[in-house]
């Protein structure tokens, strides 16, 4: 193999897929990323068997073969560089990779690329489904906050994917909220449901680009889901079983309802947030309607035995009842993140049922927060 690329091209080519390179493995080749030349361009390949990746980089390919060298020191090795033309030359004999860039030389000691797992390439074919970029990246944004992290359900680390006719739903719930977006879909499709990993849905958000549509196939065996974007592949594993019915965790009807101001009701959370991170992220929210002179407010409240406490204020627009609540704050941060409106809505029943955030005029978006259950003084 002897192939020549530009540095800041091979640089932004690792940094796609040095994600999907294996942390901790009993196979070395994982730890690898893979240089493979492909109808004249620079293949970058790397997986740790749940995810991989492959990118393509525009090179200058004198000769074809493939070769993996260790991840983190290459993606060091290149980042190092300066930003001229890197020649690469593969000798097979000792299955060194051979690096030269203006004056500096390096060798790079391999393992045989046979020894690499294949990735499969979301080539054309059956059941194509085509995704607009930035309204599906949004999408996972307002999505993937609510997996859990936690391995012990692994149904809720990922993200169900729903697909009927020009519709397309995302959920994602860890116990404690849930998070439902909706979107139009550019072409009818068939009917599917599927469990996708929420940290493959969060990689294909930073990787993909709005220049084109990303294409998506669930392969036959409904084992794995192929996404194709410019230049880049991404395959992930499906996770297999049933996801929770969250229809049923979405109340129907509410007591309170609250308009907010989305960038101050932001602000206050995360100033309440300052002290609440030491008293278990509660913040207790105390909702008040306004009379025929005052307008009605909301007081966020956060209390830390060592540090002190904090009141913010906040003006609202109130239909119903007076309530107090408490909630994880740092959900709310998250939620308030990642709102595209100006105002939001908080619909509240009782203090010990789920808060619904949604944004005001967006009826695809809907997020559910369950309360925290707090001594009274």
């Amino acid at each position: 193999m002897r192939v020549s690329c530009l540095q800041e091209n091979l640089a932004k080519g690792l940094s796609v897929v040095g994600r999907a390179v294996a942390t901790r493995s009993t196979l070395p080749v994982l730890a690898n990323v893979m240089l493979s030349t492909d109808n004249g361009r620079l293949k970058l390949s790397a997986t740790d068997l749940e995810i991989g990746i492959n990118c393509w980089v525009g090179a200058k390919v004198e000769e074809d073969g493939a070769i993996t060298v260790p991840a983190r020191s290459f993606i060091d090795l290149v980042n190092s560089l300066p930003p001229e033309r890197i020649d690469m030359e593969l000798i097979v004999r000792t299955q060194t990779l051979n690096l030269k860039c203006a004056r500096y030389e390096a060798n790079l000691k391999g393992i045989d690329a046979q020894e690499f797992p294949l990735i499969p390439s979301a080539e054309e074919g059956e059941g194509q489904i085509t995704l607009q970029p930035d309204t599906f990246r949004r999408m996972i944004e307002q999505v993937v906050l609510a997996a859990a992290t936690d391995e012990s359900r692994p149904i809720l680390t990922g993200v169900l994917a729903k697909f009927e006719e020009k519709r397309l739903t995302l959920a994602a719930a860890d116990g404690f909220r849930l998070s439902v977006r909706t979107a139009e879909l550019p072409t009818e499709t068939e009917p599917a449901s599927v469990i996708i990993p929420a940290r493959a849905l969060a990689e294909l958000a930073r990787i993909s680009t709005d220049e084109e549509a990303i294409t998506m196939v669930i392969t036959p065996t409904r084992k794995q889901v192929l996404f194709h974007a410019p230049n880049v592949d991404l395959v992930s594993q499906l996770i297999e079983g049933n996801f929770p019915d969250y229809q049923q965790i979405i109340p129907r009807s509410c007591a309170t309802r609250t308009l907010l101001n989305t960038n101050s009701f932001l602000r206050a959370c995360k100033t309440a947030n300052i002290f609440a991170r030491d008293a278990a992220n509660i913040v207790r929210i105390q909702i008040a309607p306004g009379g025929e002179l005052a307008p009605g407010h909301v007081t966020i409240a956060a209390t830390s035995a060592e540090l002190g406490d904090n009141v913010g204020e906040i003006d609202a627009s109130i239909e119903g009842d007076e309530i107090e609540i408490a909630f994880n704050v740092k959900y709310l941060i998250d939620v308030l993140s990642v709102m595209d409106s100006a105002q939001v809505v908080l619909e509240t029943t009782t203090s010990s049922s789920p808060g619904v955030i949604k944004p005001v005029g967006d009826v695809d978006f809907v997020h559910v927060i369950m309360p925290m259950h707090v001594r009274s003084d």
